[in-house]
């Protein structure tokens, strides 16, 4: 067999037991998924499986350090005591949600007397590409769980260790209460087995990619099954002239250096010029004590210059409040270049501009976001609604940090991720966006005439 026919002979494979497996576990009660999900939730808590991650995820670690990635990167591949905690906890939340299948989403009657109802049913099987983050094998297989569909995990080479520990444990939680395990696969890192899978639309219902550019323009360009993108977060906060700067600050501390690795992390702040003086090298001064890089434009840098040379002033408290803390080495200001713009850095970067008002900052969001999250920070509650009502994003928030674009702190439980496509969900995916919709249609013998 050539290598091309052994792929897609693995890929179909794959698929099929996906398929099986999804036709159980969307016919099997509410009762029994919210089983699995709480048989999982002991898994996680268990001291065994917590001393097998841990071994797994520092080698994996360890890795990704000795190949010189960043440390935003590294940061994003720990799944730690504290982060396993937050995990098991979203599991939780999420086997106690109300179950989405069944439910009724609209009723009536047509003119002929038939009963109609729309009700809320699951995808079938779902393809879910992701990078890093190990943590997102556990979310979105849960999720799927929830909404009674099947998932196929493929993530990055740089989790593999992690991830076959957490796979082990959904599948085993799968079998204790009868399932099919292959309600959960993991799919082999190898990227010439994307391909195939991605061909496979009789089979697959539906493809995730959650990750950088590169990867969402391949599944993109060679999908034929519906994909809907989970791309990067080039988002915004933007300070109006009427700002409380201490809380713009918060925010901006908050959004750029809590974890400056993840897609909802501020990547430009645009301060209003009428304040620009006062603002900008305050936030300099505290941006730069917890170690973050300003790329400013020609307004802003001499500002930040300023700001940066008295990061070592900034007291401690301040950074603790917004969720950081000191770097063991200040961010410098430099000049911003074109390449700035638009950019998803995912690292201790900023770029800091000066911008004319209201109607500049919503120009700039939209030449260069990306449609995921944009913040505002205003006392004026009519400049606020003009904000959140012209953006075009996934999410806006008004004096709150970026952070809570995130299915658990909107109430979702978990987030298969955040999309920023418009068909068919906007935004963090929990449960219910993990369905569809279809008809069910009860009649007394009436027929078309």
């Amino acid at each position: 067999m050539s290598d091309t026919n052994s792929l897609q002979a693995r890929a179909l494979d794959l698929a099929l037991k996906a398929k099986a497996a999804s036709r159980i576990v969307s016919a099997v009660s509410s009762g029994t998924r919210t089983q699995a999900l709480l048989r999982l939730v002991g898994e996680l808590e268990s001291k065994a499986f917590a001393e097998e991650l841990k071994a797994a995820n520092d080698a994996d670690v360890a890795d990704a350090r000795a190949n010189g990635q960043t440390a935003a990167l590294v940061d994003r591949l720990v799944l730690d005591a504290p982060r396993l905690t937050s995990l098991t906890k979203s599991v939780r939340d999420i086997a106690w949600q109300d179950d989405p299948i069944g439910e009724v989403v609209a009723e009536g009657a047509g003119p002929s007397g038939i009963k109609i109802k729309r009700v809320r049913a699951p995808l079938g099987t779902i393809l879910m590409i992701y990078e890093a983050r190990p943590n997102v094998t556990v979310d979105a297989a849960a999720l799927c769980l929830r909404s009674g569909n099947a998932v196929l995990l493929r993530g990055g080479s740089e989790a593999r260790r992690s991830n076959e520990v957490l796979v082990n444990a959904l599948r085993r939680s799968l079998v204790h209460v009868g399932l099919p395990e292959d309600c959960v696969q993991l799919v082999p890192a190898d990227r010439a087995l994307l391909e195939p899978l991605l061909a496979l639309e009789e089979h697959i219902d539906l493809c995730i990619p959650r990750g950088g550019q590169s990867l969402i323009r391949f599944i993109a360009e060679k999908s034929r099954i519906p994909v809907i993108k989970h791309y990067q977060g080039v988002c915004h906060l933007y300070v109006a002239g009427d700002a409380d700067l201490p809380l713009a600050e918060k925010l901006l501390l908050n959004g750029k250096a809590q974890r400056p690795g993840v897609c909802n992390a501020v990547e430009c702040v645009l301060v209003d010029a009428s304040i620009a003086n006062d603002a900008i090298s305050g936030f300099a001064q505290s941006l730069s004590a917890a170690g973050v890089e300003l790329r400013c434009d020609p307004r802003a840098l001499p500002l930040a210059i300023e700001g940066v040379a008295h990061a070592s002033e900034i007291p401690d408290d301040v950074l603790r409040a917004a969720g950081t803390k000191r770097a063991e080495k200040p961010g410098q200001a430099i000049a911003a270049v074109e390449a700035d713009y638009g950019t998803e850095f995912l690292d201790y970067k900023l770029l800091v501009c000066v911008v004319d008002g209201i109607d500049a900052a919503l120009t700039h969001i939209a030449k260069f976001g990306s449609k995921h999250t944009e913040s505002i920070c205003t006392k004026n509650d009519a400049l606020a609604d003009r904000f959140t009502r012209e953006v075009d994003a996934s999410c806006t928030l008004v004096n709150a940090s970026s952070r809570f674009n995130d299915g658990a702190e909107l109430g979702l439980g978990a987030e298969i991720g955040i999309s920023t496509s418009k068909l068919h969900a906007y935004g963090p995916m929990g449960a219910r966006e993990l369905t569809c919709t279809r008809f069910v249609v009860r009649g007394a013998g009436q027929v078309r005439t």
